[in-house]
């Protein structure tokens, strides 16, 4: 079976004249870094989320090899260097955030030893000549890998496609009851769901990577055409959805993030957005519809979510995936995003969020990281 693609073909198809879009703009010079943040905060918690489009740059080289000058956060001169490929480097260059969701992590669920090597490159020390502080705390890392023989069988059949891992500092785990789960109606690999319940508050926190829509089948259990990959992702949405409104009734504070391989708007795409085939346009209306306010007449219930980025950065222009191959910000999307329930929202559990939209950072991936900052009881800013 042909892989579908995770992120929008790089070559562009003209738009028919009945989708007219605002004029492109050229994206916005490199984003800073984001700003600096006390690991040990006991109101606040920074969360990263990146689709680093496969683990294994990450782990061919002894980790140790990155660590000799790690760059911090602040000293990043040259965007046209990509940062080592180091799970441990780039949980020290940003300071220790609470959880980093990583996506597409592209490893079979029988591929212990590579699970293993990811546990290890999260937790392996600068160097023996730092000391303690600076060798930074631990971290724990759940997996939630594909197990459907038919949709996620990757080029090769070996299921090395899809997946997701959440990476969590330590000390979360210990403060927090903490439970990490995925869902029943994923198979594919593209849901892990961190559930934190504190003295005052509960958070789930989503880790996703949504379906890319696309003519190839969709099959059941079984092996049965059941429609198309663009039925799946319409499937995908609602069912996400039912299960934030379900949750937010239980008095839970939820936070989706991740790769949601649809860009919300013409803001959102350069030099224009996805619109061929029509199927795309009517996939992204009936995400809006059900997560961020939108309209579309067959969309029967709606999360009443927040892009938190867009809300806090108005007519910015900020992308997340940056295809290789192609000259750095000549064709690009924002398709990786943090959703939160309106009445987080309103209550003042978001802080921050940025995206750290530069070549350094986007390392050996065709994404760069995101971020948010969330507080941990209401109003505690």
């Amino acid at each position: 079976m042909i892989r579908e693609i995770s992120p929008p073909p790089v070559k562009r198809r003209r738009i028919h004249h009945e989708a007219v879009q605002a004029e492109p703009v050229a994206p916005a010079p490199p984003a800073p870094p984001p700003p600096a943040f006390e690991a040990s905060s006991t109101t606040c918690m920074r969360v990263f989320s990146w689709n680093i489009n496969g683990i294994s740059p990450f782990l061919q080289q002894p980790i140790t090899n990155y660590f000799s000058k790690p760059k911090s956060n602040a000293s990043i001169d040259d965007n046209r260097t990509p940062a080592p490929a180091s799970l441990r480097a780039f949980l020290h260059r940003h300071s220790w955030p609470a959880v980093l969701f990583l996506q597409e992590v592209k490893i079979s669920s029988q591929d212990f030893k590579t699970q293993d090597a990811v546990r290890s490159a999260s937790n392996e020390n600068l160097s023996s000549e730092e000391s303690a502080a600076a060798k930074g705390p631990a971290y724990k890392a759940y997996f939630t890998l594909p197990q459907d023989p038919h949709n996620a069988r990757g080029l090769r059949g070996n299921g090395k496609v899809y997946g997701v891992c959440s990476i969590i500092r330590s000390d979360i785990l210990t403060r927090f009851e903490t439970k990490v789960r995925t869902v029943d109606r994923d198979k594919e690999g593209r849901v892990s769901v961190v559930e934190l319940i504190g003295a005052s508050s509960k958070f789930a926190i989503f880790n996703i990577y949504a379906v890319n829509g696309t003519e190839n089948p969709y099959r059941s259990s079984k092996g049965a055409i059941l429609g198309t990959r663009h039925d799946r992702k319409l499937a995908f949405h609602r069912l996400l959805m039912e299960e934030c409104i379900k949750l937010e009734k239980e008095g839970w504070h939820t936070l989706l993030m991740g790769d949601m391989n649809v860009a919300p708007d013409a803001r959102d795409g350069y030099p224009t957005l996805r619109m061929f085939p029509h199927q795309h346009a009517l996939n992204r209306a009936d995400f809006n519809a059900r997560f961020l306010g939108g309209t579309a007449n067959d969309v029967e219930a709606r999360f009443d979510g927040i892009d938190v980025w867009r809300k806090i950065h108005g007519d910015q222009r900020g992308y997340t995936y940056y295809p290789r191959g192609r000259p750095w910000g000549s064709s690009c999307d924002r398709v990786d995003y943090a959703i939160v329930g309106r009445k987080s929202w309103d209550e003042g559990y978001v802080k921050d969020a940025g995206i750290l939209d530069n070549e350094y950072e986007r390392g050996p991936s065709d994404h760069v990281p995101i971020w948010i900052d969330i507080y941990l009881e209401p109003n505690s800013k």
